[in-house]
């Protein structure tokens, strides 16, 4: 019979994970009863995609704003600190700045606008255009702010961020500060000690500033690089990647886990005797059209995977075949004129015009982004995503 299902993507049910459980026994355990009880069978080739949250769960990877405070004070001492470029979210950055706060003297807390660079917006475009502001070359003060675009609060979270962020240091009897700028240079001229909060765009920020007068500098991937008294760490990424806990604590990226899917892969293998492939992944890669916001709040899309996933894809177009290349062709020969296609097709595509329109991101990044919006971030229990027929084509039976 004629195979009419191409990928299948499955939320695999797990157990709550807590430290100090068999992640990899968990993983396996749980995929090999869901295979059992929905009677879908384990190929070669298949995907496990598992979410960073449980990982750095299993590990206990935890630390508390006094870790961060202890951290910050060590590398600024008593200078007042320009923390730059933070993204609006409390359960990404509001921890971070409760332990930053607790760490410093005074704060000059810079803002980007109109929007982070994820996408929260604290003001529109159109307001910028109305108040003939430019957001490249403006720098303006709190109260400058407020005159010209007055109280906003965020699309999703209904939060003023301003006065959030403003309040959560002042809370720490910590003098605070803001601007809005989006050239780093512009903190210089109130402190030379930095700490730049951005994420994709830190290696710039961080150089701008060095280049420019910047004393101690450093980003959010040198805070908790190492552990403090015992605390958890990553010593890639810091606190970047980290989410809340608890009001007083955060999770960070998990640590090793180029050894968690390098066991789950043996462990498949030596159970079932198939060979998948294996990923962690955090946040996905993809933008919201409502509130603009792009997903991607973690340092990298998947922080380890076995070697079956390096690369991009190679595909071709269908409907450009279909349109240009086998016009005249209708039905079964019109289907088989394209399998030969897809059979005989280049190994590099990039530059053809039977590829454009293919979106030859990393594969990673599009599994990432699958992954992300199937276990979703609330409570559907799926931390584990089954991936199967995602490398098949046209051509497969």
């Amino acid at each position: 019979m004629e195979r009419m299902v191409g990928t299948v993507v499955r939320g695999i049910r797990t157990p709550i994970i807590n430290h100090g459980d068999d992640l990899t026994e968990i993983i396996v355990n749980s995929l090999i009863k869901a295979s059992q009880c929905e009677g879908f069978s384990i190929k070669d080739r298949d995907i496990i995609g598992i979410t960073e949250s449980v990982v750095a769960r299993a590990q206990g990877n935890y630390a508390n704003t006094d870790d961060i405070a202890k951290d910050i004070k060590n590398k600024f001492g008593d200078e007042t600190i320009g923390v730059i470029f933070p993204i609006l979210s409390r359960n990404r950055f509001a921890i971070c700045l409760k332990g930053i706060a607790k760490g410093a003297k005074k704060i000059i807390l810079m803002l980007k606008y109109p929007s982070d660079e994820v996408g929260n917006h604290l003001i529109s475009l159109e307001e910028l255009d109305e108040k003939g502001i430019n957001p490249w070359t403006d720098v303006l003060t709190e109260t400058q702010f407020r005159e010209y675009f007055g109280y906003h609060k965020h699309t999703f979270t209904g939060v003023d961020y301003i006065d959030y962020y403003k309040s959560l240091i002042q809370e720490c009897g910590v003098e605070c500060e803001i601007l809005f700028s989006n050239n780093p240079k512009t903190i210089l001229d109130y402190t030379q000690s930095v700490l730049t909060c951005d994420i994709h765009s830190r290696f710039r920020t961080k150089k701008i500033l060095k280049q420019n007068g910047g004393k101690k500098v450093y980003n959010l991937e040198d805070i908790l690089s190492t552990p403090i008294e015992g605390s958890g760490y990553n010593e890639d990424y810091g606190l970047l990647g980290s989410n809340k806990a608890t009001e007083d604590k955060i999770k960070l990226f998990p640590r090793n886990c180029q050894k968690v899917v390098d066991e789950i892969q043996q462990r498949i293998k030596r159970k079932t005797g198939k060979i998948v492939e294996v990923m962690i992944y955090g946040d996905g890669a993809f933008k919201d059209p409502v509130g603009k916001i792009w997903e991607l709040a973690d340092p990298v899309v998947s922080p380890a995977y076995t070697s079956g996933l390096e690369g991009t894809p190679n595909e071709v177009k269908l409907k450009y075949l279909a349109d240009n290349n086998f016009s005249h062709l209708k039905g079964e020969e019109l289907k088989n004129a394209i399998s030969e296609y897809i059979k005989n097709k280049k190994d590099n595509l990039v530059g053809a015009m039977e590829s454009q329109g293919t979106t030859p991101r990393k594969i990673t990044d599009l599994l990432g982004s699958l992954c992300d919006l199937t276990s979703g971030s609330g409570d559907k229990g799926t931390p584990l995503v089954y991936i199967q027929g995602y490398f098949d084509n046209f051509t497969e039976e």
